[in-house]
């Protein structure tokens, strides 16, 4: 007897191992990340301008790590006309490789210590060696490049376009400064515009916080960004409701600055208000708790971005919330400018952080996020990001690859530019819907 219940016995054991298997895999999908939300045959759409030649150097014909040999050649890039000036893509320059900047930049990403001692102690420390060991859980196809690289910057606008997102949203800092991992970038702002414009792309600014920012460092800021770069071709203003063409800045970490200092910047009545000047502007706040929605209002912005890719991360970042947000600010005449992400995880740069990882489930998480978006009836959908690698929220093209120490995660069974036609479908499912909502 029990030679035959030995068989039955194996047969369970395999099928429970299999059920617990496709449970970890599915165990960060939040559970208002459910499916029933898609659009009604979004995944019968065809494709756009059918399959993308993809002519860049792959992991094993890259001589010189990081170093774009050849431009990627996308085919349905496309004319004006094909991209979408309502989708806003968020967009970095902070990568940099020995090729082009004599040392790594950003992929030795540190490894960032949990501010408890005794968890910190649980985890790995230093930082990463690449070209092999890069700060993140995915590998790019160009490899670890250089943001100064002309024929990168060329390839990215390449994919944007392919994208259909029309804006990309720049990181930037004021000149001389940076984030804690990388060096001065300001510099590289005009490749970046005259590139963009290349491809009829538009660029918005990311005003990123440093040491110091306050109402009265970011209205030199603006004032900086306007005439220095107001008149470029690529430079992005954003028509409003009333007929008004406005620069449009996004604001990260804007709850940082109290709403009554603001307030002194951005309401007409301000001790050094922008409004009514040359400087007048479209400002966009984060939200991330949900008082930040009436210190936004009170501090005079025109409206809120949510930003972050992990749902349930933050009040705003959670899809759930997006309706009541955009009721708070259609009756406060605020934009509500939803972000979407293809997934999250960044314990490549925060190994303690496993619990606001968010699975990709092979596009499907950015699905339900695009379409949780669309249901709100935005003006402005943003996507985070193209090319944040440290969080694993990029679109940008990724391929498999397996060194001694690291196994990378990648888009199969899709190809590397699986996310980009993602985008590029319901960029003009958007499109197509708002005609809709105008009728």
């Amino acid at each position: 007897m029990a030679r035959l219940r030995k068989k039955p016995c194996i047969a369970l054991f395999l099928f429970t191992l299999f059920v617990f298997g496709t449970m970890m895999g599915l165990r960060t999908l939040k559970p208002s990340d459910g499916f029933s939300d898609l659009a009604p045959g979004l995944g019968l759409l065809p494709m756009i301008g059918g399959r993308m030649d993809r002519r860049s150097v792959s992991q094993d014909s890259v001589s010189s790590p990081g170093q774009v040999r050849a431009k990627v050649d996308l085919s349905n890039s496309g004319p004006e006309g094909t991209i979408f000036y309502d989708v806003h893509i968020f967009y970095s320059v902070w990568y940099g490789n020995p090729s082009m900047d004599g040392k790594y930049m950003h992929w030795d990403h540190v490894l960032v210590p949990h501010w408890d001692p005794k968890i910190a102690a649980s985890y790995p420390k230093g930082r990463h060696m690449p070209p092999e060991d890069i700060g993140s859980s995915f590998y790019p196809e160009l490899g670890p490049y250089s943001s100064r690289d002309p024929d990168l910057l060329e390839s990215h606008m390449e994919q944007i376009g392919a994208a259909a997102a029309g804006v990309l949203v720049l990181s930037w800092y004021p000149p001389g400064l940076a984030d804690d991992n990388g060096e001065p970038t300001e510099d590289l702002v005009p490749a970046v515009l005259d590139a963009a414009h290349r491809h009829n792309l538009k660029v918005a600014f990311h005003l990123q916080p440093y040491r110091g920012r306050s109402d009265h460092s970011v209205h030199d800021n603006i004032k900086y960004i306007i005439d220095r770069y107001g008149d470029h071709g690529a430079f992005y203003k954003f028509t409003s409701s009333t007929g008004n063409i406005l620069p449009l800045f996004y604001i990260y970490d804007s709850y940082l600055t109290p709403p009554e200092n603001w307030s002194d910047l951005l309401h007409p009545t301000g001790s050094h208000s922008l409004r009514g000047t040359p400087y007048d502007s479209v400002f966009i706040a984060l939200i991330v708790e949900e008082r930040h929605k009436h210190d936004i209002l009170a501090g005079g912005f025109d409206g809120m971005y949510t930003y972050f890719a992990s749902n349930g991360f933050s009040f705003g970042s959670s899809h759930q919330n997006w309706k009541a947000v955009k009721a708070f600010c259609d009756g406060n005449n605020l934009l509500f400018i939803p972000s979407a992400g293809p997934g999250y995880i960044d314990t490549a740069v925060r190994p303690w952080n496993n619990h606001n990882t968010r699975n990709r489930v092979n596009g499907r998480y950015y699905e339900t996020a695009l379409q949780a978006a669309l249901n709100v009836r935005p003006e402005i959908v943003t996507i985070t990001s193209f090319n944040e690698w440290h969080e694993g929220t990029q679109i940008e093209m990724a391929v498999p690859k397996k060194t001694v120490t690291r196994l990378y995660l990648d888009y199969q069974p899709h190809q590397p530019e699986h996310y980009l036609e993602l985008t590029r479908r319901w960029a003009e499912q958007f499109n197509k819907e708002k005609e809709t909502w105008l009728m």
